[in-house]
């Protein structure tokens, strides 16, 4: 064997090697430092980098993601769904963008139940924005186009039941007394003989809302009949709609998302439920009632096909503390978001780390 078949032999693998991993830099999604055993299923061509060539670790307890550099990824990015979700949805979508973001990201604002209408039927959006977890029957929906729903928490919201600023009667409610003031009650002094005699006015989101379910399914048993047949009630899925309308009469009354009261508390005043109020420590010590998730939906197929996706809810779990409670919401759980970045590491095929 002449001294040209030794370096041959020696060296050609190696250079193999570095040529796939250069080739892999442009679409393949790593866990651990580059070695070829390692790579993973790779996307279609695009200009995406690799998600991070940093191993995956557990600092202080928390799953800490791959990192992702926003100016890296370009493409589409459409969001839809729950109008409690969101503002937060909305302020990620803004800091992606502003981070270098070379694509397009929409965000709408139609109900959680339109928006998994829309992931899970017409399959026109790449992420659902949800206050309520998905519904046996939306989950067969998206399996039926192809689409296997992936979970992510992003925080908690309190549902808060709010009245005018001129309201001075309604101190707190009971959920016996907020169920009668939103369905058979015909006055206030039907929930209170102390309280006036004056026609209930009742605002309240949409049927396609997630905040609709959750107020049904807590306060009515999952039987949506006695609010739907409630006199004097005006359904919007805009909750600024429902703002307006309360904050016009002293006898009107509704709910919606925590976010939304504190952005208008100079009109509305939230109304305690069993004597608490809406409030982070409340919340987190499970003593408000009407508390309820903030959630992400994806399907591993489209996070793996546009990589940008995938970035997009990477960088939403690695950020959301810093920006969940500016917009007047509360952060998720060490537990839930660690389980929200396992979701995510399980998606892309790469190992989650343990304890």
């Amino acid at each position: 064997m002449n001294d040209f078949q030794i370096f041959r032999r020696a060296f050609l693998p190696l250079v193999m090697a570095l040529a796939l991993v250069a080739a892999g830099c442009k679409g393949y999604v790593v866990a651990t430092p580059v070695v070829l055993a390692e790579i993973q299923t790779p996307f279609p061509q695009t200009s995406a980098p690799f998600f991070g060539e940093t191993q995956t670790i557990l600092q202080k307890g928390e799953i800490v993601l791959p990192p992702v550099n926003p100016a890296d990824y370009s493409g589409t990015i459409i969001v839809a769904g729950s109008s409690t979700v969101y503002p937060l949805a909305e302020r990620m979508a803004e800091r992606f963008q502003d981070e270098g973001f070379q694509g397009q990201i929409t965000v709408d604002s139609i109900g959680s139940g339109a928006g998994f209408e829309r992931f899970c039927v017409s399959g026109e959006t790449d992420i659902a924005t949800a206050s309520r977890l998905i519904k046996p029957s939306e989950v067969e929906s998206c399996r039926e186009i192809g689409r296997e729903p992936i979970e992510f928490r992003v925080g908690t919201d309190a549902l808060a039941v709010v009245v005018s600023r001129q309201n001075d009667f309604v101190d707190t409610l009971s959920l016996e007394e907020l169920a009668l003031a939103f369905s058979t009650a015909q006055t206030w002094q039907d929930v209170r003989p102390e309280w006036p005699d004056k026609p209930i006015l009742r605002f309240s989101p949409g049927t396609d809302s997630g905040t609709f379910d959750f107020f049904v399914e807590h306060v009515f048993d999952k039987n949506e009949e006695p609010l739907l047949n409630a006199s004097h009630l005006n359904l919007s899925e805009d909750d600024n709609v429902l703002v307006r309308g309360v904050a016009s009469s002293p006898y009107a009354i509704g709910y919606f998302g925590f976010a939304y009261y504190l952005s208008n508390r100079e009109r509305l005043r939230a109304v305690p439920i069993e004597g608490v109020e809406p409030s982070a420590q409340a919340v987190e010590a499970g003593a408000y009632p009407l508390a309820r998730p903030l959630l992400l939906y994806s399907d591993a197929g489209i996070m793996q096909k546009k990589p940008q996706v995938a970035a997009f809810l990477n960088f939403c779990l690695t950020y959301v503390h810093e920006e969940v409670q500016e917009v007047g919401y509360f952060p998720p759980s060490r537990e839930a978001l660690n389980a929200a970045k396992a979701n995510w590491l399980k998606a892309m095929s790469l190992e989650v780390p343990q304890p």
